[in-house]
């Protein structure tokens, strides 16, 4: 018996050496920038509806400019280079005087750009009374074209 509790005291102190020596607080790095360039990622759609938070969306696509275009974007790196022209002002990307005759039917159409653009934040929406109307507010601009 008392080999046996020799034994288990010598096992303990035992173990309570190995926990003291491989125990300790681990230290977490801080997070630190991944690249030298902030972060631009958005999320852009398109919806029937007639505003950003009520519209059934029909379609998305994500874009991403820094460090480098990419998304699903089916034009990233014109898109990102028009965004940069304009700088970050989705508003920009609008006509408000088209050239295209159109019918005054109600069916409004929403787009919305919501994201990061350069480290902020944004989120932008406009609202077209229909799609002939949208289309000709856009032109030919490769951001709001997919």
């Amino acid at each position: 018996m008392r080999r046996t509790l020799r034994t288990i005291g010598a096992t303990a102190a035992a173990a309570t050496c190995v926990l003291a020596a491989t125990s300790g607080t681990a230290q977490a790095e801080a997070p630190g920038p991944k690249s030298l360039y902030a972060p631009s990622a958005l999320v852009l759609t398109v919806g029937q509806g007639e505003d950003a938070n009520s519209a059934a969306v029909e379609r998305a696509v994500t874009l991403t400019c820094a460090p480098r275009p990419a998304g699903s974007h089916p034009s990233p790196a014109a898109a990102c280079a028009e965004l940069t022209k304009v700088g970050g002002q989705f508003a920009q990307l609008v006509n408000d005087r088209p050239d295209a005759i159109c019918t005054k039917e109600w069916r409004p159409v929403t787009v919305t750009i919501n994201g990061v653009w350069n480290g902020k934040h944004v989120s932008w929406a406009a609202t077209f009374s229909n799609r002939c109307t949208m289309k000709a507010s856009l032109g030919e601009g490769a951001t709001l074209s997919f």
